[in-house]
């Protein structure tokens, strides 16, 4: 099972993550901001229900690497690692623009979670995103590498259901907030992009 620091470790970065802006919590906020708390709570469940479609998919992926082949699971850790830089280095230089929804047409909390749902579940990138950072927290030599990373990815997406919970509720004056004040974007892209990299070489640099 996995080491109780490793998980509280795991669940402060995952805090982290949640609780500064990133597309989830600008497509929550955009929801509730020009429909109501109701569909922005929708919204979030439909992005927690994405994110557990990714943790059961890099279940099987990774475990059947680590189960295969110890030069695979290398390799994986060290693509994995190069996507978290990458990531890290394309939210550092990009330019993140405001957009909560302004001119849109109201949803309701239905077609916000179908929405929701199907643009985590598919998108490729967070499939890569959990491929790459879910190992790092991983140490076979604990057993039951399944259980770990299930563990790992039901911790992340409540993690991250909480906090769309707290921006929905939040969302008036945080969609007026993040409109009058653009900069906040834009430095929180260099934050995530800064901790990604710091995580993208911590992987590289990790034992088997």
């Amino acid at each position: 099972m996995i080491d109780p620091a490793v998980l509280l470790t795991y669940s402060l970065i995952v805090l982290g993550f949640g609780f500064i802006p990133g597309p989830a919590t600008l497509l929550t906020v955009a929801r509730a901001t020009t429909s109501g708390t109701k569909v922005g709570i929708a919204t979030g469940a439909g992005i927690t229900s994405g994110d557990f479609l990714h943790t059961l998919k890099s279940v099987v992926g990774i475990s059947a690497i680590i189960a295969a082949s110890a030069t695979l699971f290398t390799l994986v850790k060290y693509l994995g690692a190069a996507y978290l830089v990458y990531l890290g280095v394309r939210a550092i230089l990009e330019k993140t623009s405001v957009d909560l929804g302004q001119g849109r047409v109201p949803s309701t909390a239905p077609q916000a979670f179908r929405q929701a749902i199907l643009a985590e579940g598919l998108n490729p990138k967070t499939a890569l995103f959990f491929l790459a950072f879910l190992p790092q927290f991983v140490a076979p030599e604990n057993g039951f590498v399944m259980m770990q990373l299930i563990i790992l990815g039901v911790v992340f997406a409540l993690i991250g259901f909480f906090s769309t919970i707290v921006y929905s509720v939040a969302a008036g004056g945080l969609g007026g907030f993040l409109r009058r004040h653009p900069t906040v974007l834009r430095w929180q892209g260099k934050v995530v992009g800064s901790i990604y990299c710091a995580l993208g070489v911590r992987l590289a640099l990790q034992e088997r």
